[in-house]
C-alpha cells in the first residue's frame, strides 16, 4: 500500500517534520510513503534523510496570520494547485494522500477528491479546518482552532503533534563535545529556539537574558530570519549554535526550554519532561494557548516578562517538570494514534 503525503511550507522545519514523523509511524503498517512539496521548496530535511519528492504547487495563505487579501489571492492559485495536485494522484496512484497543514491540506485533499482517491487532513490552521472538515476525515492539532472545541463529528480526530519517539533518545556526552568551550556543565542551562527559523522577537528575548545578569548558559539555536538578529546576540553569555540536526543531544542538557506558543518543539520538550516558556507574539503575532492544553507544564510570558517569568521558573523547575510528565506518554504515541487513523482510512475506502 502507498501514500502519498503533500506537504506545505519549504521542506525544512516543522510542517516536514509532522509529515516525515507521521510517514514513519505509517511504514510500521507496510505502507510505503511518498511526498510532494511546492516547486519552490528546497527540501533540506528529506534531502538529509535521502527521501525523494514530487513537485507541485502548494500556496501558502499565511497559517494563522493570514489575511483577507492573503487568503484571496490564495484562493485563486489553489484551484489550479488542487488540479496539478489531483494530476500527481493519478500518476502516483496512492491508496490515501495525507494533506499536511495549510495550503498542503488543502491542496492534497482537494486533489484527492478531484482523482478520486481518500485522503485525510492534518490541520492547524482555520483556513485547512474549514475546507477539509467539509470534504474529508481530519486530525485536529492542538494549534488548530478545532483542538479545544466539544465536537461531534466521527470524521474530525484530535491529536498532540506527531513527535519522533526517538527524541528522548539523546547523547548528553555528544552535546557536551559540541556545545562550546564557554558553556559551563555546573551552571543551569537555558535554550532559546523559534524552530528551524530564528525569529526576531525570539532573538530579543535571548538578548534581554543575556543582559540580566541571570547565572546560566544561554543557547539560541536557528537560522536567522534575518542576518541582522545576528548583532542581538552578541552579549557574553550567549552561545548562538545556528541552526543544529543535533536538538534531541542537545535537549540533554537543558533545564529550561524558551520556545514559540505553538507545535512540535513545546512537545518534543515536553516529551522529554522539560520546564517550558511559551514566548508569546514570536511568529506574525499568533497565539496558541497552548498553556492551556499543557496546563502546569507550560508558562507564558511576553518579550517585555521574560526576565521575571524565567526567574520564576528557575524557582518551579520541579513542578513544571512534574506536570509535563503528565503529557509525556500521550504526546510520544502521536504520531502512532495519527498514523492508525490513516491506516484505518486506507482499508474502509
Amino acid at each position: 500500500m502507498k501514500a502519498l503525503f503533500v506537504v506545505t511550507g519549504r521542506g525544512i522545519g516543522g510542517d516536514a517534520v509532522t509529515a516525515l514523523n507521521i510517514a514513519r509511524a505509517l511504514e510500521k503498517y507496510d505502507v510505503d510513503c511518498e511526498f510532494a512539496l511546492d516547486h519552490s521548496a528546497p527540501g533540506l530535511l528529506l534531502k538529509k534523510h535521502n527521501l525523494p519528492w514530487h513537485r507541485i504547487s502548494i500556496p501558502q495563505a499565511g497559517g494563522h496570520a493570514a489575511t483577507k487579501k492573503t487568503l484571496a489571492k490564495a484562493a485563486v492559485k489553489t484551484s489550479k494547485a488542487a488540479v496539478e495536485a489531483a494530476r500527481l494522484i493519478r500518476k502516483v496512484h496512492p491508496h490515501v494522500v495525507v494533506g499536511v497543514i495549510g495550503g498542503g491540506a488543502v491542496v492534497g485533499c482537494l486533489g484527492a477528491k478531484m482523482a478520486g482517491v481518500p485522503s485525510v487532513g492534518i490541520l492547524i490552521t482555520p483556513t485547512d479546518a474549514k475546507v477539509c472538515t467539509k470534504i474529508t476525515t481530519t486530525v485536529a492539532l492542538p494549534e488548530s482552532n478545532l483542538f479545544q472545541m466539544d465536537l461531534n463529528d466521527e470524521n474530525i480526530h484530535k491529536a498532540y503533534s506527531p513527535v519522533d519517539p526517538t527524541i528522548v533518545v539523546g547523547d548528553k556526552e555528544k552535546a557536551l563535545e559540541l556545545l562550546p568551550p564557554e558553556f559551563d556543565e555546573t551552571r543551569p542551562t537555558i535554550l532559546l529556539s523559534s524552530g528551524s527559523t530564528l525569529f526576531e522577537k525570539m532573538a530579543r528575548g535571548a538578548a534581554a537574558l543575556g543582559k540580566s545578569g541571570i547565572d546560566a548558559n544561554i543557547l539560541v539555536v536557528g537560522a536567522p530570519l534575518e542576518e541582522e538578529y545576528r548583532d542581538l546576540l552578541k552579549e557574553d553569555n550567549i552561545m548562538y549554535l545556528e541552526y543544529i540536526d543535533w536538538i534531541r543531544d542537545l535537549y540533554k542538557v537543558v533545564d529550561l526550554a524558551v520556545l514559540t506558543d505553538d507545535g512540535m518543539m513545546i512537545q518534543e520538550a515536553i516529551a522529554c519532561q522539560l520546564p517550558i516558556i511559551a514566548l508569546l507574539g514570536v511568529k506574525y503575532g499568533r497565539y496558541h494557548n497552548l498553556a492551556e492544553i499543557f496546563k502546569g507544564a507550560v508558562l507564558e510570558s511576553q518579550l517585555e516578562d521574560i526576565v521575571p517569568v524565567t526567574r520564576e521558573s528557575f524557582n518551579r523547575l520541579d513542578e513544571l517538570k512534574e506536570n509535563a510528565l503528565k503529557y509525556s506518554a500521550d504526546v510520544l504515541n502521536a504520531s502512532d494514534n495519527i498514523a492508525r487513523i490513516i491506516y484505518d482510512k486506507m482499508k474502509n475506502e
